[in-house]
């Protein structure tokens, strides 16, 4: 168990600022993503709103989002040894700076007090998790992200309302975020915790808005009175982990969707039979750029048998049959596969097959199998299956690379970051790059070699 005090000097933002954290992923939602999403704010105490997530109040405000914030104590108890003010008094204090705080960062923002006792949280569980799922009725579940404290942040009212947090979410199919605070003072950098965070970078009107909101918690921030007990709560070097010009999150992507493999070539042959080209492949940037950085990451200029999976209407499939001496183009939509097919023409040890990966499967063996944006169609059962046929269909020094869109994917069960981790865990291949954007990751990954 953690154990810190608040006046502890702790790990410095110097050390944080040198850890790489600024490096982290952005995190994948757009501003059309965030304006089309309900967002639940957590707070244990007035402040926290603002410390962990005033940035990202920020931003919503200016989407558009639909954000309702509940505070689940007065947090009355921040100076149990003041002789000069009662917790009934602070309490009142606390309550009305959060509300000119959350009016400056999301003032069109509902919020509610659950009313609760500060460093109760962990006996109130189930009335946090029922004003949770109040709070989200009648809104499709992919479309709801929870934003609470890190589960784990040392402070026993945080702990439990983000474990609150993350099992109303994971119940319910909803996203999550959680933000650590007391995390920046007590953890130090070596930690792998944060390595798998996600970072939200926040505008100067963004920043500007967060520092107002802070400064609107002066019994916090401020000593209450010269009297010992009410010295300041908040010191100048533990507040300075919130003056980054981004905030930091845990994602985890709502999990509501049900469909699988099996649904893959009635849903992508509908999408197919309306367009042509239902993701501009061959018009977009976007596309184009990728496929760029996707053929500059493979390792070996050529290959003798190269495998696509997923290759839809073959735009990626015709710049990697000219590296390979032979390719195959699988996918699970026959309206795709007769467009991969015409591209493919030109090239006599090209093909393109109608196969609904991962219960069929092509013959023989490669050197390279390409994995883009198509891991996160199938089920967690389906895609370790895949996973095996592919180690199973590799040669010995083999190139596996794996590319996928980071947003959320509506109506599926995995997202990008699942598919890699995946991927990683069950070969148990070494990776040899790694690239990693607000919209996509791309990573390779290297069958063994022959023992000797």
């Amino acid at each position: 168990m953690v154990t810190f005090s608040h006046a502890d000097t702790g790990t410095s933002e110097a050390a944080w600022a040198a850890s790489g954290v600024a490096a982290l992923p952005e995190l994948p939602l757009d501003a059309g993503e965030l304006a089309a999403m309900t967002f639940v704010v957590l707070a244990a105490h007035p402040d926290d709103e603002t410390l962990g997530a005033g940035g990202l109040l920020a931003k919503l405000r200016s989407a558009g989002a639909t954000v309702t914030i509940l505070l689940c104590t007065a947090g009355e108890a921040s100076h149990p040894d003041s002789q000069t003010t009662t917790p009934e008094q602070l309490a009142a204090v606390r309550l009305a700076e959060f509300d000119t705080a959350v009016s400056g960062l999301a003032p069109s923002a509902t919020w509610r007090f659950l009313e609760l006792r500060d460093g109760q949280l962990a006996a109130n569980a189930d009335r946090i998790a029922e004003a949770v799922r109040e709070a989200v009725t009648g809104q499709p579940a992919e479309n709801v992200v929870v934003v609470a404290p890190y589960r784990s942040d040392g402070h026993t009212d945080h702990d439990t309302l983000g474990t609150v947090a993350g099992d109303v979410a994971a119940a319910g199919g909803h996203g999550l975020l959680e933000y650590p605070i007391w995390y920046w003072l007590w953890a130090e950098p070596q930690d792998a915790t944060w390595k798998s965070w996600v970072r939200v970078p926040l505008t100067p009107a963004d920043q500007r808005a967060k520092a107002d909101a802070m400064r609107a918690h002066a019994s916090q921030i401020e000593p209450l009175s010269e009297q010992p007990g009410d010295e300041t709560l908040l010191s100048q070097t533990f507040l300075e982990h919130f003056t980054r010009p981004f905030e930091t999150f845990a994602w985890h992507p709502s999990k509501a969707g049900s469909n699988s493999a099996a649904d893959a070539e009635r849903i992508f042959d509908e999408v197919h039979s309306r367009e042509d080209d239902p993701w501009n492949y061959t018009s977009s940037w976007y596309e184009r750029r990728k496929r760029a950085l996707t053929l500059a990451a493979l390792p070996e200029e050529s290959y003798e048998s190269g495998l696509e999976l997923g290759c839809s209407i073959g735009t990626l499939s015709e710049e990697l049959a000219q590296r390979c001496r032979q390719f195959i183009g699988v996918d699970a939509s026959g309206a795709a596969v007769t467009q991969a097919a015409e591209r493919l023409a030109r090239f006599p040890a090209a093909e393109a097959r109608h196969l609904t990966m991962p219960h069929e499967w092509p013959e023989g063996s490669f050197d390279l199998v390409v994995l883009s944006e198509t891991g996160y169609y199938l089920s967690a059962e389906e895609l370790s299956e895949l996973l095996a046929r592919i180690q199973a269909a590799t040669r010995p020094g083999g190139t596996l690379l794996l590319c996928h869109w980071r947003h959320p994917i509506s109506g599926w069960q995995l997202d990008a970051e699942a598919v890699h981790s995946m991927a990683r865990s069950q070969l148990a291949w070494p990776t040899q790059g790694l690239y990693r954007e607000k919209d996509f990751v791309l990573e390779v990954l290297l069958a063994p070699h022959e023992a000797p």
